[in-house]
Parts: C-alpha cells; sequence; structure tokens
C-alpha cells in the first residue's frame, strides 16, 4: 500500500483461507484477463469462469495461463459441472480438468436434480484430487429452503470433504441467500452462523448493498463471492473502511476527543460511493 492511514482493520495475506475475494469472469479475452490481474490480482483470491463460458472461450489456455502466472486459482462454474452431470459425462469433465490443469472444482445442483446422498459421494471422491468448493442454495427464486435444511446440507457437504461451501446468490443478487428484490435473508443467515463458522462459507454477494451488510455483519475478512471484476478494488475500499459505507465501521480513535469527526447526525454513511 503506497500510504500510511493509521487504524486500518488487518487484513489477511494472500494465499488467505478468509477474508476471500472470489472474482466472476463471465467471458474476458486474454488482454482484459491481463489487464484485471495487473491492477486487482493482489485482492483476488479465486477467479470463476461463469456458467459454461469455458466451454466457448477463445484461447482459453493463455487465458488459464495468464490467472495462474498473477497466481490467482481459476475454476469452471458449477452450471458446467451440472451440464456434464446431466449428460452422464462426470469422467470426461474431471478429464478436462486435467487437461487444463484446474485444481479447483466446483460441485453443484443449483439446477438439476441431484440427491444429496450423491452429492456427498461426489465430494468426498473428488476431495482427494481436487479443492472442492460445493455449493448450497437453487437458482430458482420460487424454491425455498428452509434454514434446518441449509445448515444440514452445508455442515454434511464440509465433512465429506469441501473446503468451502458457496452459499448461492447468482450473479444477480435475488436468489438463495437473497429475496427477489435483492433483500437479505437475515434470518437465514443468522442461523447459519449460529452453527457454522462463517470462515467456511462463501457468500455471493455481487452487489454494493449485500456486500456492505456483510463486511458488516462479519468483519472486513469475510469470504465473498460473485463478485464482478470491475468491483474487486471497490470491495477492498469497503473492507478497510476507504469508502462511506464502512468508514466509521472500522477505525481505532478515541471518540471523545475525536466526536467532531463522528458521523453527523441522521446520516448513516451507507449511500456514498
Amino acid at each position: 500500500m503506497p500510504f500510511q492511514l493509521n487504524h486500518l482493520p488487518a487484513r489477511t495475506e494472500k494465499p488467505r483461507s478468509n477474508g476471500i475475494t472470489l472474482a466472476l469472469d463471465k467471458g474476458f479475452s486474454v488482454r482484459e484477463a491481463e489487464d484485471f490481474c495487473e491492477a486487482a490480482s493482489e485482492f483476488t483470491d479465486l477467479v470463476k469462469l461463469g456458467w459454461g463460458t469455458s466451454l466457448v472461450t477463445p484461447n482459453l489456455t493463455k487465458k488459464l495461463d495468464v490467472y495462474r502466472d498473477s497466481n490467482i486459482p481459476v475454476y469452471f462454474g458449477g452450471t458446467l459441472f451440472e451440464a456434464y452431470l446431466l449428460r452422464d459425462q462426470l469422467e470426461d469433465y474431471i478429464e478436462l480438468l486435467r487437461e487444463h490443469g484446474v485444481s479447483v472444482i466446483e460441485v453443484s445442483n443449483g439446477c438439476i436434480r441431484l440427491s444429496e446422498a450423491r452429492k456427498l459421494d461426489i465430494i468426498e471422491r473428488l476431495s482427494s484430487e481436487f479443492t472442492v468448493l460445493s455449493e448450497v442454495g437453487s437458482k430458482n427464486p420460487d424454491e425455498i429452503i428452509p434454514p434446518y435444511n441449509w445448515v444440514k446440507m452445508i455442515k454434511s457437504e464440509l465433512k465429506a470433504g469441501a473446503w468451502k461451501v458457496i452459499c448461492e446468490a447468482r450473479e444477480s443478487g435475488n436468489v438463495g441467500v437473497f429475496r427477489p428484490n435483492g433483500e437479505i435473508r437475515s434470518g437465514l443467515i443468522d442461523e447459519i452462523a449460529d452453527q457454522i463458522d462463517p470462515d467456511c462459507l462463501i457468500f455471493e454477494a455481487p452487489k454494493k448493498e449485500q456486500q456492505v451488510w456483510f463486511i458488516r455483519k462479519f468483519g472486513t475478512n469475510v469470504n465473498l463471492g460473485n463478485i464482478s471484476p470491475s468491483e474487486v478494488i471497490p470491495v477492498e475500499t469497503l473492507r478497510l473502511g476507504l469508502r462511506s459505507d464502512t468508514l466509521f465501521d472500522f477505525y481505532s480513535l478515541d471518540e471523545e476527543k475525536f466526536q467532531e469527526l463522528l458521523p453527523r447526525s441522521g446520516s448513516s454513511g451507507a449511500t456514498g460511493s
């Protein structure tokens, strides 16, 4: 960091096990990936090539090399896993990852019907070779999973060998842990976090107000996913209290001595940019 600013919150360092920022690549070219890595590799812990974009991305191998050269692990989206599984081609998918040197795999069932028992078997098998990210939550906004089922599935998938469990929200931020209007299902999050260490979870939070909520709720080093590449640095400023939304959440001052610096009456700072 080029500036000396006191009382910043302590951030974990790469390779991180918490404080993870997972960026969503929706079809970058090789040059765009290079530009992104130049600007934000320090703050990016994982990159997901969204959905099935890996199959239609030109120069995929070159792009994967760009991310590797910047020490950013890359994986293919869970929808591609589901597309292969739907066609009974799991072995082909595993071989595809091996051929491209991809060591992270997402195991999800947000679209397809996959029993929890089969999902756990797949996680257990793959965890011996890959770093497994499992995902809980449906992409169908009409399918509401009760909190106790979220907790049960997350616990089971971690026990089966998942490194982290992703809490579904899609890139739109209006399913899973969010309501269709984008509002956080705070009761659900409370129930999950009451029984599961949040460091074991990655919360998909594509929108700024959602990112702010999770950072305020769980602190600077909460794990966040589905972050747009253009938002990785803005998210880092939220984590450090360098944006008005979290400016007064992360600092250490004598409040009596610096009373005049506290927020103006009636101002929450939540609408700043």
